[in-house]
Protein backbone atom coordinates (compact mmCIF):
# COMPACT_ATOMS: atom_id res chain seq x y z
CA UNK A 1 0.00 0.00 0.00
CA UNK A 2 1.72 3.14 1.32
CA UNK A 3 5.12 1.58 2.12
CA UNK A 4 6.96 2.88 -0.97
CA UNK A 5 5.22 6.26 -0.70
CA UNK A 6 6.73 6.84 2.75
CA UNK A 7 10.04 5.08 2.10
CA UNK A 8 9.28 1.97 4.15
CA UNK A 9 10.42 -1.60 3.57
CA UNK A 10 7.40 -3.18 5.28
CA UNK A 11 4.14 -2.29 7.00
CA UNK A 12 5.06 -0.72 10.38
CA UNK A 13 1.77 -1.07 12.23
CA UNK A 14 0.70 -4.69 11.77
CA UNK A 15 -1.32 -6.07 14.69
CA UNK A 16 0.48 -9.41 14.86
CA UNK A 17 2.89 -9.53 17.84
CA UNK A 18 6.43 -9.13 16.51
CA UNK A 19 9.17 -8.95 19.14
CA UNK A 20 11.37 -6.92 16.78
CA UNK A 21 8.93 -4.04 17.25
CA UNK A 22 8.96 -4.18 21.04
CA UNK A 23 9.53 -0.75 22.59
CA UNK A 24 11.03 -0.71 26.06
CA UNK A 25 8.55 1.84 27.37
CA UNK A 26 8.76 2.25 31.18
CA UNK A 27 5.84 -0.02 32.13
CA UNK A 28 6.74 -2.75 29.66
CA UNK A 29 10.48 -2.64 30.36
CA UNK A 30 9.81 -2.84 34.10
CA UNK A 31 7.47 -5.80 33.59
CA UNK A 32 10.06 -7.72 31.56
CA UNK A 33 12.76 -7.02 34.14
CA UNK A 34 10.48 -8.17 36.96
CA UNK A 35 9.69 -11.40 35.13
CA UNK A 36 13.33 -12.23 34.49
CA UNK A 37 14.40 -11.44 38.06
CA UNK A 38 11.51 -13.39 39.60
CA UNK A 39 12.19 -16.41 37.40
CA UNK A 40 15.89 -16.25 38.26
CA UNK A 41 14.95 -16.51 41.93
CA UNK A 42 12.71 -19.54 41.25
CA UNK A 43 9.49 -17.92 42.45
CA UNK A 44 6.28 -19.93 42.11
CA UNK A 45 3.56 -17.84 40.48
CA UNK A 46 4.08 -14.54 38.66
CA UNK A 47 1.17 -12.54 37.28
CA UNK A 48 1.07 -9.90 34.55
CA UNK A 49 -2.24 -8.17 33.80
CA UNK A 50 -3.24 -5.42 31.40
CA UNK A 51 -6.16 -4.12 29.42
CA UNK A 52 -6.91 -5.48 25.97
CA UNK A 53 -4.31 -4.24 23.50
CA UNK A 54 -1.63 -3.19 25.99
CA UNK A 55 0.91 -5.69 24.65
CA UNK A 56 0.64 -8.73 26.94
CA UNK A 57 1.04 -11.28 24.15
CA UNK A 58 4.04 -9.43 22.71
CA UNK A 59 5.65 -9.34 26.16
CA UNK A 60 4.82 -13.02 26.58
CA UNK A 61 6.61 -13.91 23.35
CA UNK A 62 9.56 -11.71 24.25
CA UNK A 63 9.85 -13.55 27.56
CA UNK A 64 9.78 -16.92 25.80
CA UNK A 65 12.54 -15.74 23.47
CA UNK A 66 14.62 -14.58 26.46
CA UNK A 67 14.18 -17.97 28.16
CA UNK A 68 14.83 -20.02 25.03
CA UNK A 69 18.48 -20.83 25.82
CA UNK A 70 18.29 -20.94 29.61
CA UNK A 71 15.07 -22.80 30.45
CA UNK A 72 12.67 -25.50 29.31
CA UNK A 73 9.43 -23.68 28.60
CA UNK A 74 5.82 -24.69 28.11
CA UNK A 75 3.48 -22.20 26.43
CA UNK A 76 -0.31 -22.32 26.55
CA UNK A 77 -1.92 -19.54 24.45
CA UNK A 78 -5.47 -20.84 24.92
CA UNK A 79 -5.88 -22.23 28.45
CA UNK A 80 -9.65 -22.69 28.42
CA UNK A 81 -9.17 -26.37 29.20
CA UNK A 82 -10.47 -28.89 31.73
CA UNK A 83 -7.91 -29.92 34.39
CA UNK A 84 -7.02 -33.28 32.82
CA UNK A 85 -6.37 -31.67 29.44
CA UNK A 86 -4.27 -29.00 31.12
CA UNK A 87 -2.01 -31.64 32.66
CA UNK A 88 -1.67 -33.37 29.32
CA UNK A 89 -0.89 -30.12 27.48
CA UNK A 90 1.77 -29.06 30.00
CA UNK A 91 3.38 -32.49 29.91
CA UNK A 92 3.52 -32.49 26.10
CA UNK A 93 4.97 -28.98 26.04
CA UNK A 94 7.74 -30.09 28.39
CA UNK A 95 8.65 -33.07 26.26
CA UNK A 96 6.74 -35.89 27.97
CA UNK A 97 5.44 -38.67 25.70
CA UNK A 98 1.87 -38.82 26.98
CA UNK A 99 0.96 -41.60 24.52
CA UNK A 100 2.64 -43.96 26.97
CA UNK A 101 0.31 -42.84 29.79
CA UNK A 102 -3.07 -44.50 30.31
CA UNK A 103 -4.55 -42.03 32.80
CA UNK A 104 -4.05 -38.67 34.55
CA UNK A 105 -2.11 -40.26 37.40
CA UNK A 106 0.45 -41.64 34.97
CA UNK A 107 0.68 -38.28 33.17
CA UNK A 108 1.41 -36.48 36.45
CA UNK A 109 3.94 -39.13 37.42
CA UNK A 110 5.73 -38.81 34.07
CA UNK A 111 5.59 -35.02 34.32
CA UNK A 112 7.13 -35.12 37.79
CA UNK A 113 9.92 -37.38 36.55
CA UNK A 114 10.59 -34.98 33.66
CA UNK A 115 10.74 -32.00 36.02
CA UNK A 116 13.13 -33.80 38.36
CA UNK A 117 15.38 -34.65 35.40
CA UNK A 118 15.41 -31.00 34.37
CA UNK A 119 16.25 -29.96 37.93
CA UNK A 120 19.19 -32.37 37.99
CA UNK A 121 20.40 -30.74 34.78
CA UNK A 122 19.95 -27.34 36.49
CA UNK A 123 17.49 -26.35 33.77
CA UNK A 124 14.53 -24.31 35.04
CA UNK A 125 11.06 -25.36 33.88
CA UNK A 126 8.71 -22.46 33.18
CA UNK A 127 5.04 -22.63 32.22
CA UNK A 128 3.78 -19.48 30.48
CA UNK A 129 0.02 -19.04 30.12
CA UNK A 130 -1.51 -16.31 27.96
CA UNK A 131 -5.17 -15.23 28.25
CA UNK A 132 -5.21 -16.73 31.74
CA UNK A 133 -8.55 -15.09 32.55
CA UNK A 134 -10.16 -17.70 30.27
CA UNK A 135 -9.26 -20.61 32.55
CA UNK A 136 -12.14 -22.30 34.37
CA UNK A 137 -11.91 -22.11 38.15
CA UNK A 138 -11.27 -25.85 38.52
CA UNK A 139 -8.42 -25.58 36.02
CA UNK A 140 -6.85 -22.74 37.99
CA UNK A 141 -6.96 -24.93 41.08
CA UNK A 142 -5.36 -27.77 39.10
CA UNK A 143 -2.65 -25.31 38.13
CA UNK A 144 -1.93 -24.66 41.80
CA UNK A 145 -1.49 -28.37 42.40
CA UNK A 146 1.21 -28.45 39.74
CA UNK A 147 3.34 -26.17 41.91
CA UNK A 148 3.28 -28.86 44.60
CA UNK A 149 5.76 -30.72 42.40
CA UNK A 150 9.00 -29.86 44.19
CA UNK A 151 12.01 -31.32 45.91
CA UNK A 152 13.22 -30.44 49.41
CA UNK A 153 15.42 -27.69 48.02
CA UNK A 154 13.84 -26.37 44.84
CA UNK A 155 10.56 -25.67 43.11
CA UNK A 156 10.30 -27.80 39.99
CA UNK A 157 7.89 -25.64 37.99
CA UNK A 158 7.44 -21.88 37.78
CA UNK A 159 4.27 -20.43 36.32
CA UNK A 160 3.73 -17.05 34.64
CA UNK A 161 0.15 -15.88 34.11
CA UNK A 162 -0.68 -13.23 31.50
CA UNK A 163 -4.26 -12.02 31.59
CA UNK A 164 -6.78 -9.23 31.31
CA UNK A 165 -7.99 -7.46 34.49
CA UNK A 166 -10.77 -10.03 34.73
CA UNK A 167 -8.09 -12.43 35.96
CA UNK A 168 -7.83 -10.41 39.18
CA UNK A 169 -11.56 -10.80 39.74
CA UNK A 170 -11.33 -14.56 39.25
CA UNK A 171 -8.39 -14.89 41.62
CA UNK A 172 -10.16 -12.76 44.23
CA UNK A 173 -12.59 -15.62 44.89
CA UNK A 174 -12.25 -17.13 48.32
CA UNK A 175 -12.05 -20.60 46.81
CA UNK A 176 -8.80 -19.63 45.06
CA UNK A 177 -7.12 -17.98 48.03
CA UNK A 178 -4.44 -20.68 48.21
CA UNK A 179 -3.27 -19.92 44.69
CA UNK A 180 -3.58 -16.17 45.27
CA UNK A 181 -1.21 -16.46 48.23
CA UNK A 182 1.38 -18.16 46.01
CA UNK A 183 1.60 -15.22 43.61
CA UNK A 184 4.85 -13.67 44.80
CA UNK A 185 5.35 -11.11 42.02
CA UNK A 186 2.78 -9.24 39.99
CA UNK A 187 2.62 -6.22 37.74
CA UNK A 188 0.11 -4.44 35.54
CA UNK A 189 0.93 -3.04 32.11
CA UNK A 190 0.03 0.63 31.79
CA UNK A 191 -0.99 2.52 28.64
CA UNK A 192 1.69 4.58 26.91
CA UNK A 193 2.10 8.22 27.89
CA UNK A 194 2.25 11.02 25.33
CA UNK A 195 6.05 10.94 25.00
CA UNK A 196 6.04 7.14 24.80
CA UNK A 197 3.46 7.19 22.01
CA UNK A 198 5.78 9.41 19.99
CA UNK A 199 8.71 7.10 20.70
CA UNK A 200 6.55 4.11 19.84
CA UNK A 201 5.59 5.49 16.42
CA UNK A 202 9.16 6.50 15.57
CA UNK A 203 10.50 3.13 16.75
CA UNK A 204 8.10 1.12 14.62
CA UNK A 205 8.74 3.29 11.57
CA UNK A 206 12.49 2.88 12.04
CA UNK A 207 12.13 -0.89 12.36
CA UNK A 208 10.17 -0.82 9.11
CA UNK A 209 13.06 0.89 7.35
CA UNK A 210 12.22 4.60 7.68
CA UNK A 211 15.05 7.05 8.40
CA UNK A 212 13.66 10.47 7.51
CA UNK A 213 12.01 13.35 9.38
CA UNK A 214 8.98 12.73 11.61
CA UNK A 215 6.08 11.44 9.55
CA UNK A 216 3.50 12.31 12.22
CA UNK A 217 3.03 16.02 12.85
CA UNK A 218 2.83 17.04 16.55
CA UNK A 219 -0.90 17.76 16.34
CA UNK A 220 -1.50 14.39 14.70
CA UNK A 221 0.48 12.69 17.46
CA UNK A 222 -1.65 14.36 20.13
CA UNK A 223 -4.87 13.11 18.55
CA UNK A 224 -3.50 9.57 18.28
CA UNK A 225 -2.48 9.64 21.95
CA UNK A 226 -5.80 11.04 23.16
CA UNK A 227 -8.03 8.88 20.99
CA UNK A 228 -6.11 5.65 21.66
CA UNK A 229 -5.77 6.24 25.39
CA UNK A 230 -2.18 5.09 24.95
CA UNK A 231 -3.26 1.51 24.13
CA UNK A 232 -0.61 0.19 21.70
CA UNK A 233 -3.08 -1.80 19.59
CA UNK A 234 -5.25 1.28 19.06
CA UNK A 235 -2.16 3.38 18.36
CA UNK A 236 -1.29 0.89 15.60
CA UNK A 237 -4.77 0.98 14.12
CA UNK A 238 -5.03 4.78 14.10
CA UNK A 239 -1.50 5.29 12.78
CA UNK A 240 -2.08 2.77 9.98
CA UNK A 241 -5.38 4.32 8.91
CA UNK A 242 -4.01 7.86 9.12
CA UNK A 243 -1.09 6.92 6.88
CA UNK A 244 -3.52 5.40 4.42
CA UNK A 245 -5.46 8.67 4.31
CA UNK A 246 -2.31 10.73 3.80
CA UNK A 247 -1.14 8.33 1.09
CA UNK A 248 -4.52 8.55 -0.66
CA UNK A 249 -4.17 12.34 -0.79
CA UNK A 250 -0.58 12.17 -2.00
CA UNK A 251 0.81 13.80 1.16
CA UNK A 252 4.04 12.71 2.84
CA UNK A 253 3.32 13.85 6.38
CA UNK A 254 0.44 12.67 8.54
CA UNK A 255 -1.49 15.68 9.80
CA UNK A 256 -4.22 16.12 12.38
CA UNK A 257 -6.92 16.01 9.67
CA UNK A 258 -5.73 12.57 8.57
CA UNK A 259 -5.87 11.19 12.10
CA UNK A 260 -9.34 12.65 12.63
CA UNK A 261 -10.58 10.64 9.67
CA UNK A 262 -8.95 7.54 11.13
CA UNK A 263 -10.65 8.16 14.48
CA UNK A 264 -14.07 8.47 12.82
CA UNK A 265 -13.48 5.12 11.13
CA UNK A 266 -12.41 3.33 14.35
CA UNK A 267 -15.24 2.34 16.66
CA UNK A 268 -13.00 1.60 19.64
CA UNK A 269 -11.20 4.95 19.48
CA UNK A 270 -12.16 7.77 21.82
CA UNK A 271 -14.09 10.49 19.89
CA UNK A 272 -12.21 13.77 19.68
CA UNK A 273 -15.16 15.95 20.69
CA UNK A 274 -14.33 15.55 24.37
CA UNK A 275 -10.91 17.23 24.21
CA UNK A 276 -9.77 20.62 22.95
CA UNK A 277 -10.39 21.29 19.30
CA UNK A 278 -7.10 23.17 18.90
CA UNK A 279 -5.04 20.00 19.19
Amino acid sequence: MYESHFGLQEAPFALTPNTRYFLRAPSHADALELLLVALQHREGFIKVTGEVGTGKTLLCRLLLNELDKSACTAYLPNPNLPPDTLYEAVAEELGVDVTQCDNVHQILKALNQRLIALALEQTPAVLVIDEAQAMPEETIEALRLLTNLETESTRLLQIVLFGQPELDAVLAKDSLRQLRQRITFQTRLQPLGYDSVGQYLRHRLAQAGYNGADIFAPAALKVIWRSSGGIPRLVNILAHKAMLVAWGKGERQVMRKHVLQAVKDTESAQPVSWFRRWL
